[in-house]
């Protein structure tokens, strides 16, 4: 673990308890304004999910506002952030370190807001890419960070989500991962835990 740029993120950070105090205000510090109203929409967008499927929406939320913490690394830092932060770095990412922020997200979340949950921090470090035996915490925050689309516009696939979210929420899972599975060739990567997500819910 790398002491010195841990503490060089940690500048400005002043901790309330309250993630949605303190992540804006630090994501705003360190230049990611986008990123702070980002996460707002996912923690909202997951809190809305875990109602609907019945579920508590506290970690849900939470792991909506640390999601994507990482965005202060700039994607050219984030394969040397990762070695010096001890991640284990997959080929597929190190050809394409702009996925390695899911996995510095929940580096960054432990050591920077103590997030101690390790459901939170699992969620986190593959909100991207889903996992092989995802949790239901897991399927929630990949389908709320896919609804709360950070670009203009909407998503191409957020009709075919929506409807699958009829149905159930490994569905919804399912269609964005078949969206990504039909355009694997023109992805920066691909990677393997997508591939292990996207046959094992097609499997079910």
């Amino acid at each position: 673990m790398d002491d010195v740029l841990v503490d060089r993120l940690r500048e400005g950070l002043v901790l309330t308890g309250d993630l949605a105090v303190d992540v804006p205000r630090w994501l705003t510090n360190h230049g990611c304004p986008h990123t702070a109203r980002h996460c707002a929409a996912v923690a909202e967008e997951a809190a809305l999910l875990a109602k609907r499927f019945g579920a508590d929406s506290v970690r849900p939320v939470r792991a909506g506002w640390l999601h994507d913490i990482s965005a202060v690394i700039p994607a050219g830092s984030r394969l040397a952030a990762a070695r010096a932060l001890g991640l284990a770095v997959l080929p597929a990412e190190a050809a394409y370190p702009a996925i390695l922020h899911q996995g510095l997200a929940g580096v960054l979340a432990r050591e920077l807001f103590g997030e101690r949950d390790g459901a939170i921090l699992t969620a986190v470090a593959c909100h991207t890419t889903l996992r092989r035996h995802s949790t239901f915490l897991d399927r929630i925050l990949f389908v709320a960070d896919k609804l709360a689309w950070d670009q203009p516009g909407e998503p191409p696939y957020l009709d075919a989500v929506r409807e699958a979210l009829e149905r159930s929420l490994e569905a919804a899972a399912l269609a964005y991962l078949q969206y990504l599975w039909d355009r694997r060739e023109t992805l920066g990567t691909v990677h393997p835990w997508m591939v292990a997500a996207y046959r094992e819910l097609a499997r079910a």
